[in-house]
């Protein structure tokens, strides 16, 4: 249930982005600069973080973000075709090992270790990304509208 509900947050973020190509980078209002594919990259980023990471105990970095940019994934969300495909393929990769991940283990309470949050389970990083999805996926909803007037994709 919590893979498929997963599934279902993440496939409401590619409903929100569908159709559109520079506008993925607009942003919602001075001085924020969010963005649709500014989730997309935040999104992969925490994809990668939990399951990678923290889960599976690689080396991974992020993506777009780090300790002298904490706000790349968002701020390097630039209207470039190239900037938008390379997001898209990090948030695939990292949402496939991710399910491969979670399919693959014995159970819910395999382990690892945070440094921020200690010890977590394969459940508390699934219940956390549903409710990072759904967070996200509001604000998708409002810049969605904000670009195009779609609603209720």
């Amino acid at each position: 249930m919590l893979l498929a509900v997963l599934g279902d947050q993440r496939a409401t973020l590619q409903l929100k982005c569908a159709g559109l190509d520079a506008e993925l980078s607009h942003r919602a209002v001075e001085p924020s600069t969010l963005s649709l594919l500014g989730l997309v990259r935040h999104l992969a980023d925490v994809e990668r973080r939990w399951f990678r990471s923290v889960l599976a105990g690689h080396d991974a970095p992020p993506y777009f973000s780090s300790a002298g940019d904490p706000d790349g994934d968002f701020d390097g969300a630039r209207p470039d075709p190239a900037v938008a495909a390379a997001a898209w393929d990090a948030w695939r990769a990292e949402v496939e090992f991710a399910d491969r991940f979670a399919a693959e283990a014995p159970h819910l309470d395999v382990e690892g270790e945070d440094a921020w949050r200690g010890r977590v389970s394969l459940r508390w990083v699934l219940i956390h990304m549903i409710e990072e999805y759904a967070r996200h996926n509001g604000h998708a909803d409002l810049l969605r509208e904000r670009i195009d007037g779609a609603r209720g994709l």
